[in-house]
């Protein structure tokens, strides 16, 4: 298991069934309440439009997911996980590492080097658990991967608030949003990065947290 390096403690809590029967631990949620800065997260989320923007095999606009009209066309290779991740944390007023400060092409294994490098400012490396917790708590978390060969994409994904089981947590891994091969509003850690086998299995996805100020979050 990870271990934790944020100064956070997750406990796990029981679950009622109606008004007499308890849960059994192996169902109730692992990582605490989705609070009310948790809702802003999810719903911010819902509204980011990735099921149908920072599409696979177009060049987009990294910050609108929209195809970029400066390079029109088809591309094979095209995902923009990491465009869209960065696209996120700039709307919530975070900086992760973007254009222009690299470009769009391999950005997310640099973003794995950046997210570990003292240049990271603000961000804290964490645990699963608590990564869960925190996006519960509307934190920024991202689940981050860089490639071993650094000449293939890694990947990255923004955490999602999610009520989800001990048992489903280690399992599946945190929920979460992403762009990519496959575009999801609503996945889990081990689906999205099925495309990297065996990256969640050898403990190669790390988790990384920035607290935000929903204050200066702009309404809808």
């Amino acid at each position: 298991m990870r271990r934790a390096v944020l100064p956070l403690v997750v406990t796990c809590g029981v679950l009622l069934a109606g008004s007499a029967r308890a849960a059994s631990p192996a169902d109730a949620p692992c990582c605490g309440p989705i609070t009310a800065d948790g809702q802003k997260l999810a719903a911010f989320l819902d509204r980011s439009g990735v099921d149908h923007l920072w599409l696979a095999h177009l060049h987009v606009d990294w910050q609108s997911g929209a195809p970029d009209p400066a390079r029109p066309g088809w591309s094979p290779h095209a995902t923009h996980c990491s465009a869209f991740a960065a696209a996120m944390a700039d709307r919530l007023g975070v900086y992760l590492l973007r254009p222009p400060a690299h470009r769009q092409t391999l950005l997310a294994n640099a973003q794995a080097r950046w997210l570990a490098s003292p240049r990271a400012t603000g961000w804290q490396s964490t645990d699963t658990r608590a990564a869960q917790n925190l996006a519960n708590r509307g934190w920024l978390v991202v689940a981050s991967y860089a490639n071993p060969d650094p000449h293939r994409p890694g990947h990255i994904a923004v955490l999602r608030p999610s009520l989800r089981p001990e048992a489903k947590l280690d399992a599946e891994g945190p929920a979460e949003a992403q762009a990519g091969g496959h575009n999801f509003l609503k996945t889990s850690v081990v689906r999205g990065f099925s495309f990297h086998h065996g990256a969640w299995e050898a403990g190669d996805i790390h988790f990384f947290a920035h607290p935000v100020d929903w204050s200066r979050v702009p309404a809808p």
